[in-house]
């Protein structure tokens, strides 16, 4: 299975590509600097409350304790964490207010909207009914557009929409309850016909984006989905103590898929800057050697119950009610069955920020939100992040 989908052929994504794509310096002293919006796609990773204002099951939801209990935020929000999400910290590095969810009533748009919604796929058929997927997530930022266009004018939104960072964190909810969970699915495609269909869609998506103006974008890939307490539970093998291997395998299928339609997009769509990183090797070293990174516990998680906590369960009103809590969420690498702990979100915010083109590339985000031609000596100085707080694999 692993050398199966290990890699997509270069035929393949030459079709993907195709059928989706078919459809002078100046020195922070003297110009004055301004971050760009920030967009934001996604599944539960990113997901700040979108899912507090739909119909969908408990399990998608994460608007009850013990969500939020860091006291960062003065009660639970419907993020997936002990805290704050990658996003949180990547608007805090990029100096604009909290992102707002876009269901959440009378939010302002200005400075970027957050779409993401918890269990949401890349394929409208992911948790269909229960979510909001990519494609409609894409209708809603295109409503935001009117509304832009409607409230500043059209040149003053369309300036907003080609300044603006669009970060997407999608695709984990289509390989383990949109495939593995679905037997009709494997009956219906092999697992390289399905990444195809996968990487199709998201590809189709980030070209509606770029037709619509955007220019820069942000990818969180995927991890290792096999390591996550839930799936861990999961493996035919369990008693062995190992990942699923399976679902490991669709992820990393999946990122270096991912990774060649953004090279090849690079080169075919004018003016397109994106960052990337393999995400996937970055956490997978935290669950293997937690102590090197100053944590304890890169196995279990802190908050659910039966083997390694992968038991979904974490408050709410779930079909189990039980659940443990550690003592100290900042040992663990998860937080829940399927999500990482306030630290992980934070720590690999920093690594996207101003990681070295060695983890992080063609940019990194404060490259994307600042510009290459405005980062300084100067700027470097007074970074939100200094250089000593860099995370490499």
């Amino acid at each position: 299975m692993a050398r199966l989908i290990s890699h997509l052929d270069h035929s393949i994504i030459f079709v993907i590509l195709a059928f989706s794509i078919g459809c002078c310096k100046a020195y922070g002293s003297l110009v004055e600097k301004k971050s760009s919006p920030l967009f934001i796609f996604g599944d539960s990773t990113v997901d700040p409350g979108n899912n507090n204002h739909i119909n969908t099951i408990p399990e998608n939801r994460a608007n009850y304790k013990p969500y939020g209990q860091n006291g960062h935020f003065a009660e639970p929000t419907g993020r997936f964490s002990d805290g704050r999400v990658i996003v949180d910290f990547i608007a805090e590095y990029a100096r604009l207010p909290s992102i707002p969810p876009f269901l959440q009533p009378s939010a302002e748009f200005f400075n970027g909207v957050n779409f993401a919604s918890g269990g949401a796929g890349v394929l409208p058929e992911t948790n269909k009914g229960l979510v909001i997927d990519l494609q409609t997530q894409v209708k809603f930022f295109e409503e935001v557009q009117e509304s832009l266009t409607e409230k500043l004018g059209d040149a003053r939104a369309r300036e907003i929409v080609s300044e603006a960072v669009y970060f997407v964190s999608i695709g984990s909810n289509d390989y383990m309850g949109g495939y593995l969970g679905n037997p009709k699915m494997q009956e219906n495609y092999n697992p390289e016909q399905y990444i195809g269909i996968v990487i199709g869609n998201l590809t189709q998506a980030i070209q509606v984006l770029y037709e619509k103006g955007a220019r820069k974008f942000g990818f969180l890939s995927l991890s290792p989905l096999g390591c996550l307490p839930a799936l861990r539970a999961l493996n035919p093998k369990a008693s062995e103590g190992g990942c699923f291997e399976e679902a490991c395998a669709f992820a990393q299928a999946h990122n270096n898929a991912l990774k060649a339609v953004l090279t090849s997009l690079e080169h075919l769509l004018r003016g397109f800057k994106y960052c990337n990183s393999n995400f996937y090797d970055w956490l997978h070293d935290r669950i293997i050697n937690p102590s090197k990174y100053g944590f304890k516990d890169g196995v279990n998680a802190c908050c659910g119950t039966g083997p390694y906590g992968g038991i979904f369960t974490c408050g709410g009103t779930k079909d189990v009610p039980h659940y443990d809590l550690c003592d100290n969420v900042g040992d663990y690498v998860w937080w829940d069955s399927f999500h990482p702990t306030e630290k992980i979100h934070e720590e690999f915010a920093k690594a996207l920020w101003n990681g070295p083109s060695s983890t992080v590339g063609p940019y990194n985000l404060q490259e994307l939100f600042l510009g290459k031609e405005m980062l300084t000596i100067a700027d470097e100085v007074d970074d939100p992040i200094s250089a000593s707080q860099q995370f490499s694999y």
